[in-house]
């Protein structure tokens, strides 16, 4: 009788094995029925129907093969245009990639520009992405503490520039909601530009600001890729539609990636994408308002439970401090919020509370996390 062959242990790269699954997609799936879920950063808006249109017509038109690897050269230049007059940026079609959402802008750059033990300058508490596709390129994350109000600290941030490859900017940012004053995403951008260090500026909150403006990083400096998408902008979160912009001879580089990896963005996708650059804007500042109600809304009221924080400037966020037996009762009452500890190792005792999701369901989840707070006091 044949004994059973003893099952190989799979061989993983070290790369790979060193990187955990995104504790926030962990909520979102684990969310059980009648949960409320302020965890995840998508928007609950519809796509707009002049962008549905579009891509209706792409579909009629048969507009469903290969594009060419970089995108579409009319939505190259609808993307060229939206940076020179949204943000003050030029740069010419040839230097923009349209990619598979900001994700996909993200990892082929990485991939591109970093060699092995390369470090990487984020923000901590920061975007879940950023530490994990570093690790996954070879680079070394390397974390900027953040100040009280939840703003990088400057000078700290000079200090671990100094010999890294590249800064990563996130302004407005996910998890905190900041929104990085002009003044130091320019000493910032100059500092980096001194030291040889490139920096990568994701702007995919940048529609949704509420007490101030946004500043693009690439005003400041040649040495900057400037990574968006019309994800969050235009509610294609679905979509998978993002673009990379920047200096040629990383362009160029960063699109080998992209060609083995994506081939291309959708091509309905695109042209969805098209639509949405150069077709009215009067839908986003809609959803300007309202995520801005619904800020004030949140905010105002945690706030009168006893939570003390900084008000998000930006994004659909608010990073509230609380502790570990409170975030669990909350969650344990159907409100999916995200641990401080999925954005980083300085903010464990902090939870994530997106309000892309109704006034409505806002009012419901207040009162079970007011019904926590009476079980947990806030200290």
């Amino acid at each position: 009788m044949r004994e059973r062959a003893v099952k190989k242990e799979a061989r993983i790269s070290s790369r790979v094995r060193g990187v955990e699954i995104s504790g926030i997609r962990r909520l979102f799936e684990a969310a059980g029925p009648g949960s409320i879920n302020m965890g995840l950063g998508q928007p609950d808006f519809d796509t707009p129907e002049h962008i549905k249109s579009a891509a209706i017509r792409a579909l009629a038109e048969g507009r469903t093969g290969y594009t060419s690897n970089a995108g579409i050269p009319e939505l190259k230049e609808a993307i060229s245009n939206k940076l020179q007059r949204e943000n003050q940026v030029s740069c010419p079609p040839s230097g923009i990639i349209v990619t598979a959402g900001a994700s996909e802008a993200l990892h082929i750059v990485m991939q591109a520009l970093l060699e092995p033990g390369d470090r990487v300058i984020v923000t901590d508490p920061g975007f879940v992405s950023y530490d994990a596709l570093a690790r996954i390129a070879g680079g070394v994350p390397d974390g900027i503490p953040l100040d009280a109000t939840m703003h990088i600290d400057l000078e700290t941030a000079k200090e671990k520039i100094d010999g890294a490859r590249l800064l990563i900017l996130n302004s407005p940012a996910n998890p905190t909601g900041a929104v990085e004053p002009e003044e130091t995403i320019r000493s910032l951008v100059e500092y980096a530009g001194d030291k040889g260090v490139t920096v990568v500026s994701d702007e995919v909150y940048e529609h949704f600001i509420y007490d101030t403006s946004h500043v693009s990083a690439a005003r400041f400096g040649e040495d900057v890729i400037t990574i968006n998408a019309s994800s969050k902008t235009y509610a294609m979160t679905g979509w998978r539609l993002g673009f990379l912009a920047g200096p040629e001879e990383y362009t160029s580089q960063c699109l080998k990636v992209h060609q083995y990896c994506q081939a291309c963005a959708s091509s309905v996708a695109q042209y969805a994408a098209l639509a949405a650059y150069e077709g009215p804007q009067e839908p986003v500042r809609l959803m300007r308002d309202e995520y801005h109600r619904r800020r004030d809304l949140l905010c105002s009221t945690l706030r009168e439970l006893g939570f003390s924080f900084p008000l998000p400037e930006g994004a659909f966020y608010a990073f509230v401090p609380m502790d570990k037996p409170l975030l669990e009762d909350i969650l344990s009452r159907g409100v999916v919020i995200v641990p401080g500890d999925a954005f980083g190792t300085r903010a464990p005792d902090y939870a994530r509370i997106s309000y892309a999701v109704s006034q409505d369901q806002i009012r419901v989840a207040l009162g079970r996390i007011h019904a926590a707070v009476d079980q947990h006091p806030v200290k």
